[in-house]
């Protein structure tokens, strides 16, 4: 199998594409080292050493008794997540919530959810989705391939309510056989499409007795810059897998940190803050940090 990656490699670095047959050998090497130089040199094509990274204020819908929500200074993007199946309930709050936002865009809900309450309460997705954009909502704040029933008209109905996608996500960790699939579904709803500004390949959750390794991790990220090559950006999630993994997954075809704390506790120094860790470890990768919001403009600070 090495054998087969690095012909693959070498005719990459001739110029030639990388085929259809050429996927599954991808998929299922063991040569993570080939395979990351196929993704970096990818990613690099792209972005050249730019690494963009989003601090986000997360806020949990109920907000709770008497609670309101107070705007971090520091977040360029407010996600606002709660259970779909109060949407009417809560829509208020969200209001509420874009309004002490200002002009820092807000994300809310996941698609995903949005389209199984749809469906469960006879209700029409669009009509939930043009409700958000009233609300002053600017994107819905992920959707998760892998639980939509139906991906494409869902999404569409996103763009018909005036509003965009902030991640295209895999909620679940993939086994070995189903990553590759991941991979190819999101490179075809991009084909369809044509909007969808990131992708995030590795799972949001996975199985307590089978989680993902980090070798795993690692060549899905490489896999997916390969392979969905028709999406601008490589997410991976900064709170979720850490500067470790985060920092690896750079250097193998990511090029975007979603998830960044938006606090400056630098109780342990100011090398220790939050900020000043996420700009240390895109630098030490041999990238350059660049600070976006949830807009995907550049954030001048």
């Amino acid at each position: 199998m090495p054998g087969a990656v690095e012909a693959i490699a070498e005719r990459v670095q001739a110029g030639l594409p990388i085929l259809e047959p050429d996927l599954a050998v991808l998929a299922g090497t063991d040569d993570i080292l080939t395979l990351g130089m196929l993704g970096d040199d990818a990613r690099r094509r792209r972005h050249g050493a730019d690494t963009t990274f989003v601090r986000v204020a997360d806020v949990r819908l109920p907000l709770g008794d008497g609670a309101a929500f107070e705007p971090h200074p520091n977040a360029a993007e407010v996600r606002v997540s709660g259970p779909a199946v109060a949407f009417d309930s809560l829509l208020p709050l969200v209001r509420r919530v874009v309004d002490a936002a200002g002009r820092t865009p807000v994300s809310a809900f996941a698609l995903d959810d949005l389209e199984a309450f749809a469906a469960a309460s006879g209700r029409p997705l669009a009509g939930l989705l043009a409700a958000l954009c009233d609300a002053g909502v600017s994107a819905v704040a992920s959707a998760a391939l892998d639980q939509m029933q139906a991906p494409e008209a869902a999404l569409e109905a996103v763009k018909a309510a005036g509003l965009d996608l902030a991640r295209l996500v895999v909620r679940h960790t993939a086994g070995t056989s189903d990553r590759l699939a991941h991979c190819l579904r999101a490179r075809a709803l991009q084909a369809s499409l044509g909007w969808i500004r990131s992708f995030a390949p590795l799972g949001q959750t996975w199985t307590p007795g089978s989680p993902s390794t980090g070798f795993d991790d690692v060549r899905q990220v490489a896999l997916a810059r390969l392979v969905v090559d028709n999406v601008g950006s490589i997410q991976v999630d900064w709170s979720t897998y850490g500067p470790k993994l985060a920092q690896v997954a750079l250097t193998v075809g990511a090029d975007d940190l979603d998830a960044v704390s938006p606090l400056d506790d630098t109780g342990e120094g100011l090398r220790r803050g939050p900020l000043e860790v996420v700009r240390r470890n895109i630098t030490a990768a041999g990238l350059a940090p660049v600070e976006r919001d949830g807009a995907w403009r550049r954030v001048s600070r």
